[in-house]
Formats: C-alpha cells, structure tokens, sequence
C-alpha cells in the first residue's frame, strides 16, 4: 500500500489530529536522538491501539509501539510503517488495594499516587522514568523491587489485535524480560496489588531511593537510562570503571563520569555515536575482564 493511501485510511479510523507524517523521533526520547517515523499516532484509547494493529496486519504495514523512550535508542534512519507512541493513555485509578494503570502513565506517577493512597510496594519505581507498559514489558526494577513483585495483572493486545488478560503468573517474569516482550504482545494497562502503609514511612523510603538516584546518576544530560544487563557476578558499572573508561567520548555521546553504568548526549549526539560507543565499551570489557556485557537499553530502527 502506498504511504498517501495508508494515510487516508488511517485517518478515517483515527481522528485526524492524532496522525502526524514524517515525524522527528528525536522530539519523544530521552536521548534527544532517532529518526523520522514515517507515520507517527497518538491513539487516546485502547480501541484506537486495537483498531491501528489490526489495519496494520491486515495490510501487511509495520508497526512499532513506543512509551516514553526513557530505556531506548531509536537509530538515526528512524522507523518505516506506523509508530504508536502510548503516552496519552495515562490514566490511573484504585480499588482497596490494588492501583490500575493505563500502558502510558509514567511508573514514577503510579508510586506517587500509591503513596496519596497510603499504599506500599511501588516505592522502588519511584526513580524509574519509563512507562507502565515499558515496565511490565520488560519487567522493570531498582534498589532491589521490580514489577513482577507488584503486578497482580495486565491487559494485553496480541499480534492479532485481540485484548486478553493475564495474571502473572502467565507473565513469565525474568530479569529485565516477560512473555509480553517475547510473544510481541502490547501491554496496555497493569494492576498493582499494594499493602496498606503508613504515609510517613512510605514517602520517607521514596525520598530516600530519590536522593540516591539523584547523587549517583547523570540526570542533568539526555540519556537512555542504564545501557547494559547487570551481567551475572558483576556489575556493568564497575566493570567500566575499572576499564578506565569513563569520560571516553564519541560524537556527542560520553560514558557518565557520575556512573559510569550510564551514557549521556553531551551536545549533538546521535544514535550511531550512541551505538558506537556501546560496541567500543563490549570490545574493552570483553577484552579486559573477559565479560560479554548484554545491552539492557532497547535499539530499534534503520540505520
């Protein structure tokens, strides 16, 4: 199908003013870095994610799904067919216990409002800046929490734009993995199964892992938040370190001398100079310690 005719169709399943054509990806990632996406959508239900997958199969047309690009480079070529950027389905709501979030509402917010409800168990996300549906996609955490603790279900998009539930024990939660990512289904929105809490204690624990956040990464540049697995026996970090390799610098791109885990646009830094330097980084750990470092941070794109 030509692109014009993709378009139109488009545009009489999907208000107009959602679809853009030709798009920078730049403007929507942490990185500040990415391509164009050939045709950009903003769908505000689950309907209008249900109805674009499905043209998209139906017509043979890709498609890419994206958060909030916090843990993502998307490569300079940017991304043909459709891409479906999930931000405005944020709502986020409770009963008792459990708090529902829709795939678009920042996890930070979720733990945010788990603490107005005296709710504990989210304090962990209450530094991670990705998505709802970025974190159950690949099971996100920190400072020892991570989501598979916490969801008590999902609602799922298969390929086939059919809408599923999911408990999680379906889930298949790994390190940094779930069987969402790995049956290329779409989250739209989790349930959270919290403990009631004391307010006091709850906010004094998120100040805590904030001021811990704040003092060991680099939030003041663009990033793509931690670059690299914590490799089994190790830490991704130390090992960088110890290879003297904070501070290297290509293009615009340099290894976080705060945390050497993290790599930082410093000044008109692109994708590639992003991907060269994680390659450059593999070859002198793997050369120095003999340790395969495993990208953490999601690539998509054409070169």
């Amino acid at each position: 199908m030509a692109e014009k005719t993709i378009l139109q169709d488009l545009r009489s399943l999907i208000y107009p003013r959602q679809i853009l054509e030709d798009e920078p990806l730049s403007k929507y990632t942490f990185t500040k870095t990415g391509g164009k996406a050939d045709i950009l959508i903003f769908p505000e239900t689950y309907e209008e994610v249900q109805k674009t997958v499905r043209f998209a199969s139906l017509n043979g047309v890709p498609y890419t799904i994206l958060g909030n690009g916090s843990n993502l480079i998307i490569k300079d070529g940017g991304i043909r067919g459709i891409v479906l950027i999930l931000t405005r389905l944020a709502k986020i709501s409770h009963t008792g216990n459990d708090i529902t979030a829709q795939c678009g509402a920042a996890i930070i917010d979720v733990s945010r409002y788990a603490l107005k409800q005296k709710l504990t168990g989210l304090e962990f996300a209450c530094g991670i800046p990705g998505s709802v549906g970025g974190a159950l996609y690949m099971n996100a955490g920190a400072y020892g929490g991570e989501v598979k603790d916490v969801l008590k279900s999902a609602l799922v998009l298969t390929k086939t734009g059919e809408m599923k539930r999911l408990e999680r024990s379906d889930l298949s939660f790994q390190y940094r993995k779930s069987s969402i990512a790995e049956n290329g289904e779409i989250a739209l929105e989790g349930t959270f199964s919290l403990e009631p809490g004391d307010a006091q204690e709850i906010k004094a624990k998120m100040d805590e892992l904030t001021d811990l956040r704040e003092s060991k990464q680099p939030l003041e540049y663009p990033s793509c938040g931690s670059v690299f697995k914590r490799p089994p026996g190790y830490f991704a970090g130390k090992l960088i370190q110890d290879s003297g390799l904070q501070g290297k610098r290509i293009g615009g791109v340099e290894v976080s001398t705060k945390h050497a885990g993290f790599m930082v646009n410093v000044g008109g830094g692109t994708a590639t100079d992003y991907m060269n330097l994680i390659k450059f980084v593999q070859k002198t750990v793997k050369e120095k310690f003999g340790v395969d470092l495993e990208t953490e941070v999601k690539i998509i794109g054409e070169d």
